[in-house]
């Protein structure tokens, strides 16, 4: 198999669709199989990708915060047992949490994203970002409950390698950004790789692919949004805040695999997933079954052995960094720009995984791929109104109503941000949207979606 034309045509397919905007990189055995670029840098399409163009990685970064804690460990300074209180004895409301758990998860502390309008309020109302050393005064302030004691469950928690930059920062002495230019991308020659903040201190890049959303009919850069809080969180690190390019990523994947920056031992610890306190796994991903160990999502393919991997997202950031240990492959996927359908979207990561996995991909559909050309309307006045609210849903249908010959619907999402789409008919009395896989059956008086069944007010 061709994999070079397949995810050529894979990507160029997507950036026509409006759905991939970035660059890629795949390698097997450190040497380059499929590389290309899409689109532009700036929203305004008037700066090309490149292949040396420069993204946000966001949570792909939590690769190098654990690389940080490794050697800060390597040199004696703490141990994965460790409680954060040692460090942090102000922390009393997460007594009992050890490093190892805050790097796989399962120390319960909770996302700062759960109270995101403590760092907004700083930004809009005190007119300044604040920094990664404030996250105790966050936790602190905030009195943010725990998900679960230290070792019951898997909780993501980006706070949690928020408090590991900062105890790499307090034991090595070294600002945190300056420990990972020193002791990571030097001696892995990332050559243009930097933890930095653009938004608080100016973009240090002459080829920087801006964040780009889309708002209102147009694209913007993020901080130009209506929704434009981005900034109020460009102060932290551990979790985010790495800016790097598609061949500095197959750089960072050699230095692992030729021990440069850790030996083969620590990257084993590393690649080890977690376990709760009864013994049992921690779950990462219970659909593809991944574990996750220090900064590395962790799962195994049937034919090529063990693969880690990590996901970045950002209002206009999607990065995906997969590598195959044993069969010794790289997949790196950098985008600066929203995705605007869910299904093609997917069905473009998936594809690319595909081919890595050397398999054909699936055919790309969007929702208008999939909607029904000429659907009956007679019904649809009768789905208009309003719907009750079910107690225990992370997403709600609040209303549904007609606009122009077609369907829309109001909505209440999980962080309780309200959102207007359009519904597309994909089946009698059902409808997808382009923004998510969310399927509406509407029934009599009622309309169903995930598990739940809400009556027309």
């Amino acid at each position: 198999m061709d994999k070079n034309t397949m995810m050529q045509h894979l990507a160029r397919e997507l950036n026509e669709k409006d759905v991939f905007n970035g660059a890629w990189l795949y390698a097997e055995k450190g040497e380059i199989v499929s590389k290309g670029v899409c689109g532009f840098r700036d929203p305004e399409n008037t700066l090309p990708i490149t292949e040396d163009t420069i993204f946000q990685l966001a949570s792909v970064s939590k690769a190098f915060t654990a690389t940080a804690v490794m050697l800060v460990m390597r040199q004696g300074l703490l141990s994965l047992e460790d409680k954060l209180t040692k460090y942090f004895p102000e922390l009393t409301a997460y007594e009992g949490v050890t490093v190892r758990q805050l790097l796989n998860h399962t120390s319960g502390i909770p996302d700062y994203f759960d109270d995101a309008d403590w760092f907004i309020n700083i930004w809009t109302e005190e007119k300044r970002v604040p920094g990664n050393d404030e996250i105790l005064r966050f936790l602190a302030q905030t009195e943010a409950k725990a998900y679960f004691a230290p070792g019951e469950g898997l909780k993501y928690s980006n706070t949690g390698y928020n408090l590991l930059a900062l105890l790499v920062e307090r034991l090595s002495g070294v600002p945190y950004e300056e420990f990972l230019q020193k002791n990571i991308f030097e001696p892995a020659g990332m050559t243009s790789t930097r933890c930095c903040h653009i938004r608080r201190d100016g973009v240090p890049f002459a080829n920087y692919a801006r964040a780009t959303v889309f708002e209102n009919g147009k694209w913007v850069a993020d901080i130009d949004s209506e929704e434009g809080d981005v900034v109020a969180f460009d102060g932290l690190n551990g979790d985010d805040y790495v800016y790097t390019t598609i061949f500095d990523m197959l750089r960072w994947d050699r230095a692992l695999r030729e021990g440069k920056v850790l030996t083969l031992d620590e990257q084993k610890l590393m690649y080890t997933p977690g376990k709760l306190n009864n013994g049992e796994d921690a779950v990462y991903d219970e659909e593809d079954g991944l574990g996750y160990g220090f900064g590395w999502a962790v799962g195994r393919d049937e034919e090529l052995g063990l693969v880690v991997s990590h996901s970045g997202g950002m209002p206009g950031v999607a990065t995906w960094f997969e590598r195959f240990i044993d069969a010794d492959r790289v997949l790196v996927i950098l985008a600066n720009r929203d995705y605007r359908d869910v299904r093609a979207y997917l069905g473009y990561w998936n594809g690319m995984e595909a081919i890595a996995r050397d398999k054909e991909p699936e055919p790309i559909q969007t929702i208008e791929d999939i909607a029904l050309k000429d659907p009956d309307k007679s019904k649809w006045e009768s789905f208009c109104g309003k719907y009750e609210h079910p107690e225990d849903a992370d997403f709600i249908i609040d209303e549904v109503y007609r606009k122009d010959g077609e369907l829309w619907a109001k909505a209440i999402d999980d962080d309780g941000d309200k959102l207007e789409f359009r519904l597309y008919p994909i089946g009698e009395n059902e409808f997808g949207r382009k923004g998510g896989m969310l399927k509406l059956t509407f029934g009599d008086g009622c309309v169903m979606f995930d598990d739940h069944t809400c009556k027309k007010l």
